[in-house]
This record gives structure tokens, C-alpha cells and sequence, in this order.
């Protein structure tokens, strides 16, 4: 299982890589993630450079696909050719945002109905496109979430091995790179993040 972790120019560094981290700790049983870029070379907002390891039209095989955020979404949205690239489908793809990730989704209409979570500087920007914007940190409904907040990508990634592998799978990564000493209290509030969402999606919701 292949997962695009979708960055553009302007990225926010722990959106992107704490995400893609947590997931490919999971490589051994087959859930990669790869920074999937538009250009070969993207500048984040703090000035690293960083190559992708994917093409940008890598987003159409991948079976689980994560927008990032960063400075420049709202460039991002406003450039049609751009998004006419991010063919998502969530009939066959898991697909989640971070941050200002959730104004692409919407753009995209991939949030028509339902609620998300956005950084407090992209909640504007995203309610003018009509989605409510909850006061949480993290949200799904079906094959589609949205995070909140930087440190909420570990909530996104913990989704995303929990949809494709288990819970047991994801219990495992979150204890391996909890703080010491907080093992217990990281792995329950990751969990806990993302049982409300799997709950409705059993229930069909």
C-alpha cells in the first residue's frame, strides 16, 4: 500500500514529514509513504529544500493520499492546472488533509457535507468555501479526515496505518516514538483521536 504524502512549495516541515515518518515506520508490513511533489525541488517555509520522491502524478495510484499544508495553499487553490492534478477518489482512496490542506480538499469538493479541522490561520479561508470548522484536532468521516495543528499530522498518520493495517499497528508505532515515560497516555489519545470516525464508519455514517 502506497501513500502519497502530497507537499508543495511553502510547506510546513512537520506536517509533511511527521506524517510520512510515523507511516514508514510501517514499511515491513507494506504501507509506505512518499513526499509527493509538483516540481522536482520544493522550498519549505523555513527554506529547506527537499526533492520529491514522487511526481506530483503519483496521486493516481496511490491508495491513500495526504494533502499537506504550507504558506502558499491558498496559490495552491487558485491555480486550476494545479489542482486538475489531484484527481482524488475516495470511493477507492483514503484521503486526509493537514492544516490548510482541508482548503484543497474543499476546492476539490471532497468536503460537501461534512465538518473538518484546520489551523486557526486557515479556519477563515475554509469556511468561506461553506465547511464548518470544528474545534478539534482531528476529524473523518468515511475515507476522508482532516487534522488540526501542526503535531496533529501524528493523529492523520495514526488514521491512516489504523484504516490499513489495525489498531495493533498503529498502537505499535505510536509507543515507539512516544516520550518516555508518556508511552501509555501517546498511544491512548492518538487512538482515541481516531475511534470516533472509524465508529461511524462501521455504523455506515
Amino acid at each position: 500500500m502506497q501513500v502519497a504524502v502530497v507537499t508543495f512549495d511553502g510547506f510546513n516541515e512537520l506536517d509533511s514529514f511527521i506524517a510520512s515518518a510515523l507511516i514508514n515506520r510501517c514499511r515491513k508490513d507494506g504501507l509506505e509513504a512518499f513526499i509527493t511533489t509538483p516540481t522536482p525541488v520544493v522550498t519549505s517555509l523555513n527554506g529547506v529544500e527537499v526533492t520529491g520522491q514522487r511526481p506530483i502524478g503519483f496521486v493516481s495510484e496511490a491508495d491513500v493520499v495526504l494533502i499537506g499544508s504550507g504558506v502558499r495553499t491558498r496559490d495552491v487553490v487558485a491555480d486550476g492546472e494545479l489542482l486538475s492534478m489531484l484527481p482524488l477518489d475516495p470511493s477507492r482512496q483514503l484521503i486526509g488533509s493537514q492544516c490548510s490542506g482541508a482548503l484543497v480538499l474543499a476546492h476539490l469538493g471532497l468536503l460537501d457535507g461534512m465538518p473538518a479541522c484546520a489551523d486557526m490561520t486557515s479556519r477563515p479561508f475554509v469556511e468561506a468555501r461553506g465547511v464548518t470548522v470544528l474545534d478539534a484536532p482531528f476529524h473523518s468521516r468515511g475515507n476522508v479526515a482532516t487534522a488540526g495543528g501542526c503535531l496533529a499530522s501524528q493523529y492523520l498518520a495514526t488514521w491512516v496505518i489504523t484504516r490499513t493495517l489495525g489498531e495493533d499497528a498503529a498502537r505499535g508505532v505510536l509507543d515507539y516514538v512516544a516520550p518516555v515515560g508518556e508511552q501509555r497516555e501517546t498511544v491512548e489519545r492518538g487512538l482515541r483521536a481516531v475511534r470516533a470516525g472509524e465508529l461511524a464508519l462501521r455504523a455506515g455514517g
